[in-house]
């Protein structure tokens, strides 16, 4: 009889799992969110009746009427938004680039005073993009007031340092040879960039401009939960009523709104396949921007002459409050926060998997098409929205939060898992059937191996992303830093809120720099 070989990695992968095991207890501990009441008939029964109250949708005129004003709103503030951080990342770009520098077309080292304002300028383009753009919302409702104003601000400046750390990246990623070349027959810089880099740079800088739109929309319209305008505003008021119905209308103008935005996008990346389309779609961007100051103008009367408020507001938060007794507080609202992300994304794992077989096509047409509507309402819907909804559902807490980031987070990893199924080669399956093996036992050795690599980086760049949104929750009442912030704001506790945003900037780069040695050693 022979002996079983051992598994060499067996203590390995019970540490983990003993680990993994212990961390969700202590994540649920911290939320106090519990499964089984999602399973409870009379937790059931309240949800039941809670949904039932957005059936069927408000559709009279006067609500349409407003709900058409508040998208075009939305659409102004996110057109105006990205055209102001096109403006602060393009020059951020321009002098951050390093292979358009004295030293790279010398094969020099950089001066000091050189080396210091590029380190300077990147670390101003990372704190911009760290904070979310809710957050930068807030800040500027409570700087100038309520208004489209501080959602266009918002986007300016996180998008600003997103464009500028991205712009420069596409940029350094040209090839030199020209840029030298030019620069030995005595160029300047600007022109090295014109003649040498644009170029070839032009087609993923437009792209990536694009893409930005689409996320500028999604993002305007939760800026009005701040108050800052848009069709957020219209959906903070019908929920803050309790009036469902007017709630599932909202809702349904926002997934059109961004359905719409995907659609634009795909059209527009499409244009940049000719010279003409890139030309029609500079022309149309620039009436875009035309057409959103029109539109914005009337909303901005007393506005911008209140812009130096700005630095008036920002020296209120100098210099953070550093005294023994936030520790306290800081250190559960991170906690907290951290817990959120975590249990949020498990949580969304065991939602994706199961909605990812039929959505793949794997349980037939039927349920592949019912998984795939469920998955596009579940993603379609963000975050925050559906935080406000779990708030009003299982009550303020971090509870909500896990709830939201689930609910979310299982639509994003569901239609990435399905396609994943779909795209793994079915030789080894079709191997394994032949030779006689079950349906579920060739998907378990003949598919699952070949996606779970791929699943569990999936997984940890959404957790990444989870610890960025779960900072924010907070802000509509699901616990973590957001709430904290959003307290100390509100109380106008500027010194506490400055340390409690350096804290939510610090943690999502502990978060992005845990994750992506982790994503290296599964790699």
């Amino acid at each position: 009889m022979l002996n079983p070989v051992p598994d060499p990695l067996f203590a390995r992968r019970a540490s983990l799992g003993a680990g993994l095991v212990m961390l969700l207890l202590l994540c649920v501990s911290a939320t106090g969110f519990n499964p089984a009441l999602l399973t409870d008939p009379a937790t059931l029964a309240s949800l039941a009746g809670f949904t039932a109250q957005f059936w069927p949708p408000a559709l009279g005129s006067t609500l349409l009427a407003e709900v058409a004003a508040a998208t075009v709103t939305t659409l102004a503030c996110a057109t105006l938004g990205l055209a102001l951080a096109m403006l602060v990342g393009a020059p951020a770009a321009y002098f951050g680039c390093r292979t358009l520098g004295e030293a790279a077309l010398s094969h020099t080292r950089a001066q000091p005073l050189a080396a210091a304002a590029g380190a300077l300028l990147r670390g101003v383009l990372v704190a911009m993009r760290a904070v979310p753009e809710v957050v930068w919302a807030l800040l500027f409702v409570r700087a100038i007031g309520l208004g489209t104003l501080p959602a266009v601000l918002a986007l300016g400046v996180a998008y600003g340092g997103m464009l500028g750390k991205v712009y420069a990246e596409i940029l350094e990623s040209q090839p030199p040879e020209n840029a030298r070349a030019l620069g030995a027959a005595g160029a300047g810089r600007l022109a090295r960039l014109a003649y040498g880099v644009l170029p070839g740079a032009l087609p993923e800088l437009v792209s990536y401009t694009v893409y930005r739109f689409e996320c500028a929309v999604r993002a305007s319209a939760l800026m009005g939960l701040v108050g800052a305008g848009g069709l957020g505003l219209l959906l903070d008021n019908s929920l803050k009523m309790m009036n469902g119905a007017e709630t599932a209308t909202l809702l349904i103008a926002f997934l059109l709104l961004v359905g719409a935005a995907d659609a634009t996008s795909r059209l527009a990346r499409q244009a940049l396949a000719t010279p003409r389309g890139t030309t029609a779609l500079a022309l149309a961007f620039a009436s875009a921007v035309l057409a959103s100051l029109w539109q914005l103008d009337t909303l901005w009367q007393g506005g911008v002459a209140n812009a130096d408020a700005l630095a008036r507001f920002a020296a209120e938060f100098w210099p953070p409050d550093l005294s023994a007794s936030l520790w306290a507080t800081l250190a559960e609202a991170l906690w907290q926060t951290l817990a959120m992300s975590v249990l949020g994304t498990l949580l969304a794992v065991l939602v994706a998997v199961a909605l990812a077989l039929p959505a793949a096509g794997e349980l037939g047409v039927l349920l592949q098409l019912a998984a795939r509507a469920l998955l596009a309402l579940l993603r379609g819907i963000p975050d925050l929205v559906w935080a406000m909804l779990a708030v009003l559902a299982l009550g303020l807490g971090p509870a909500a939060g896990v709830l939201a980031l689930a609910l979310h987070t299982s639509g994003v990893l569901g239609r990435l898992f399905a396609e994943t199924l779909q795209n793994t080669p079915a030789e080894c399956r079709q191997a394994l059937a032949v030779a006689g093996a079950g349906r579920a036992t060739a998907f378990a050795y003949g598919v699952l191996p070949q996606v779970l690599p791929q699943w569990l980086a999936y997984t940890l760049y959404r957790w990444e992303n989870n610890i960025r949104s779960a900072s924010v929750l907070g802000i509509v009442g699901a616990g973590g830093v957001g709430g904290a912030l959003f307290f100390a704001l509100s109380l106008f506790q500027m010194p506490t809120a400055a340390t409690l945003i350096v804290a939510m900037v610090m943690l999502s780069w502990l978060a992005e720099t845990a994750s992506a040695r982790l994503r290296a050693q599964l790699g």
